[in-house]
């Protein structure tokens, strides 16, 4: 089996293109251990020193490193891709059936509104909500209404001003770029 590896613009997030599926639809980010026993190979990267953050993509994963455990990718480049090979050489599942993704597909004119509001959120929301440890992620849109679900992580759940944050912030930037979105509602 070969791996590709790329360089991304962060430099503590490596990507691994295995040549096969990864997840096939949808996308998957671990941030911790216990988030990712919902995965074998998640939970396997996690054993690696130095690893701080998974995602899973469609054929593709990235790995993010700790700059704190003071390891560099040659160090741990090599570990990671030992765990990528033996999980796909193991035939098991990438997700272990609790772990399985439910994600909502979306069709023609539809389909191209919600990848605007994802790439809106990815590029100018999730960024500066990150800034104060929380992040906002895409649940769902309802063309008939109009109305964005959204969930609230990390800080965010449950801040006193994370509906200010969703109505004056949000919300204005969708409705402002995505005539579509009438209203965003935050999913508990």
């Amino acid at each position: 089996m070969f791996i590709q590896t790329e360089a991304t613009p962060n430099p503590d997030v490596l990507k691994f293109i295995p040549g096969r599926e990864v997840l096939g639809k949808g996308s998957l980010e671990f941030r911790s251990e216990t988030e990712a026993e919902k995965s074998p190979l998640a939970l396997s990267l996690f054993q690696i020193d130095g690893v701080a953050g998974v995602y899973f993509g469609s054929d593709f994963l990235t790995v993010k490193r700790d700059p704190e455990a003071g390891l560099i990718w040659a160090q741990i480049k090599a570990p990671i891709l030992a765990a990528i090979m033996d999980f796909y050489a193991s035939g098991r599942a990438i997700l272990n059936e609790e772990g399985a993704v439910n994600e909502r597909t979306y069709e023609g004119e539809v389909a191209q509104i919600v990848l605007e509001i994802k790439d809106l959120l990815d590029t100018r929301v999730r960024p500066a909500v990150a800034q104060d440890g929380g992040d906002i992620e895409f649940e769902h849109f309802d063309i008939e209404s109009g109305t964005l679900y959204l969930h609230m992580r990390g800080a965010c759940s449950g801040c006193p001003s994370s509906s200010a944050t969703l109505r004056q912030g949000v919300e204005s930037l969708m409705k402002h770029y995505v005539p579509e979105v009438k209203t965003i509602e935050q999913v508990l």
